[in-house]
């Protein structure tokens, strides 16, 4: 199933504020993988096509916002390995579609629209039952691939990856996070940048992935996770908010480096990468930045 993607290269940035704190910067252009199930997408669905495969299950049904980069990368997943795909999409239907939800419809997915409330009960078995009911045997991936599936594919991320102390990334459901976290070693660390305002409340909810993965039968290269924290000083007003600034840094940024980054995710992290480095938070270390794609939200 992986063999259609390229593994992903490390990119190293020449840049002159963090070569005079003794700062080492890589990308990891997971951006890169494939042309629609890029990032860290890939591995957070691989694990539960594997799983609806072994229950010959041949629809997935699962949930994401009119942007969401989970349901892009789901629907090209589901075209490309012969799974009937349905999204359950957050808010009313706003026609004309926007270009995320165009591309699911193009790879066959069906789009299911349900009002705000209900899709609060996304995680409750009486949805959830209800669901099936409406729809048939169908395997339910969660939002954003926030499971032990999830999780397990999120670990792969990091094992041919060496001579990095510090890992940054984005953080939507804190899954990615969680995952690398149970691939590090204790001399490593792993800071996430939650791109939703008031995105400290991840933090329990990656324990919780955490304790449930480690209580789990599912391979782990460690017995306990590597050290992990959250700044969540650089969602630029919230989830899917773009300012000016940020958009002017993503601009100079692939400028400079020829690294395209998006606004909702990976170009929030970045710009709060640089900002510490500039206040000296960074100081003599070799970090490597996750590039978990999500491109095709620029165009919304």
């Amino acid at each position: 199933m992986s063999s259609i993607f390229f593994p992903p290269l490390i990119q190293q940035i020449s840049n002159e504020m963090g070569a005079n704190a003794g700062v080492k910067l890589s990308v990891l252009r997971l951006d890169l993988m494939h042309p629609q199930i890029n990032g860290n997408k890939w591995f957070k669905l691989k694990y539960n096509l594997v799983e609806a495969k072994e229950k010959n299950l041949s629809t997935i049904l699962t949930f994401g916002g009119a942007y969401s980069n989970h349901i892009y990368a789901t629907a090209a997943a589901g075209n490309l390995f012969g799974f009937r795909t349905i999204g359950l999409i957050r808010g009313e239907e706003n026609i004309p579609l926007n270009p995320t939800l165009q591309f699911a419809v193009a790879q066959g997915m069906e789009l299911v629209y349900i009002d705000r409330q209900t899709y609060k009960q996304r995680h409750t078995e009486e949805l959830q039952n209800h669901l099936k009911q409406r729809f048939g045997e169908v395997f339910i991936i969660p939002e954003g691939g926030c499971n032990l599936n999830g999780m397990r594919g999120c670990i792969e991320i990091l094992q041919t990856v060496q001579g990095f102390n510090t890992i940054c990334l984005a953080c939507g459901t804190g899954t990615t996070l969680a995952g690398m976290a149970l691939s590090l070693n204790q001399e490593q660390k792993v800071i996430g940048f939650p791109v939703l305002k008031g995105g400290d409340f991840l933090k329990e909810d990656i324990n919780n992935l955490l304790t449930n993965y480690l209580a789990s039968n599912l391979p782990t290269p460690v017995n306990s996770p590597a050290h992990w924290q959250l700044i969540s000083d650089y969602h630029f007003g919230g989830y899917a908010k773009v300012t000016n600034k940020l958009k002017l840094f993503c601009q100079d940024f692939q400028q400079q480096y020829d690294i395209p980054l998006d606004h909702v995710y990976t170009g929030k992290m970045f710009y709060g990468v640089m900002d510490l480095i500039a206040k000296g938070f960074f100081k003599s270390e070799s970090l490597l930045l996750i590039h978990t794609g999500g491109l095709q939200g620029n165009c919304e």
